[in-house]
């Protein structure tokens, strides 16, 4: 009984002091308040909540500038303006497209949104892009490039009189009407909005299936107009909005021509 008492007061003895260390790290972060945050409880709610939210946003928009009109009649706005410079005097002077330039831009066609006031406000679901990786064949955004010549008589009509003026890293957004977009030009096809003509009887609110034998789309679908849709997903998309007014929102990424007169 004494040597077990003895070997429990040597152990006793022998044992570390408590430590008092003081150990290093990322604090756990504070809980956020969610303050006078509504919240929702089912789907009518929820639903009720993002329109709201989407009436906000339609008002703060309507409450900015109205969109800028192209000489042709184009509406656009521009998100970013682009590289400017200036000189001594404070004039600009900086580079901009004009016609007969070949330029390089990122671009986006977008079906427009339900809320949109003006034609070119709010957002859309993409029809069809190059240049922001939303593409199978980009990986990345920045990756590839579409090429073209402003003034270029294969563009569609609202693509060249919207890069007229356009700045390097300038973004904007402009609507395409069928007539400026990807429809044929001719009085049976001219029916969609803004057109003058009776239409034909071209229908775009059809489901396409696999097997489906696409006639209406060779009608008025004018496929050498360009940009166009490389992958037939793309092209059947583009086969049911084509007639109807769309959003193209575009960077001008580089001035080809005139790029020694950037540096």
């Amino acid at each position: 009984m004494a040597s077990g008492f003895g070997t429990m007061a040597a152990m006793v003895a022998i044992a570390p002091a408590p430590s008092n260390a003081l150990v290093k790290g990322v604090a756990p972060p504070p809980k956020k308040s969610v303050g006078n945050k509504l919240k929702c409880t089912n789907v009518e709610e929820c639903q009720a909540l993002a329109d709201e939210r989407t009436d906000e946003e339609r008002v703060k928009e309507e409450s900015g500038p109205p969109p800028l009109v192209t000489k042709g009649g184009t509406k656009y706005r521009d998100i970013e303006v682009g590289t400017t410079t200036l000189d001594d005097e404070g004039n600009d002077t900086s580079l901009a497209a004009r016609e007969g330039d070949d330029v390089d831009v990122y671009f986006k066609v977008l079906k427009i949104g339900k809320r949109s006031f003006d034609g070119i406000s709010g957002e859309g679901t993409v029809v069809f892009s190059r240049g922001y990786g939303l593409e199978d064949d980009e990986s990345k955004a920045g990756q590839k490039a579409f090429t073209t010549t402003v003034g270029s008589f294969q563009n569609i009509v609202a693509l060249n009189e919207a890069l007229m003026g356009m700045k390097p890293n300038g973004l904007r957004r402009f609507a395409i009407s069928p007539q400026k977009g990807w429809e044929k030009a001719t009085a049976a096809c001219d029916g969609g909005p803004g057109g003058g003509g009776a239409g034909g009887e071209l229908r775009t609110d059809y489901v396409v299936v696999p097997t489906a034998t696409m006639v209406q789309q060779e009608a008025c679908f004018d496929n050498t107009k360009i940009p166009f849709p490389s992958t037939y997903a793309q092209q059947r998309r583009m086969a049911q909005r084509f007639d109807q007014s769309l959003i193209m929102e575009i960077q001008l990424v580089s001035i080809n021509n005139r790029k020694q007169q950037s540096q």
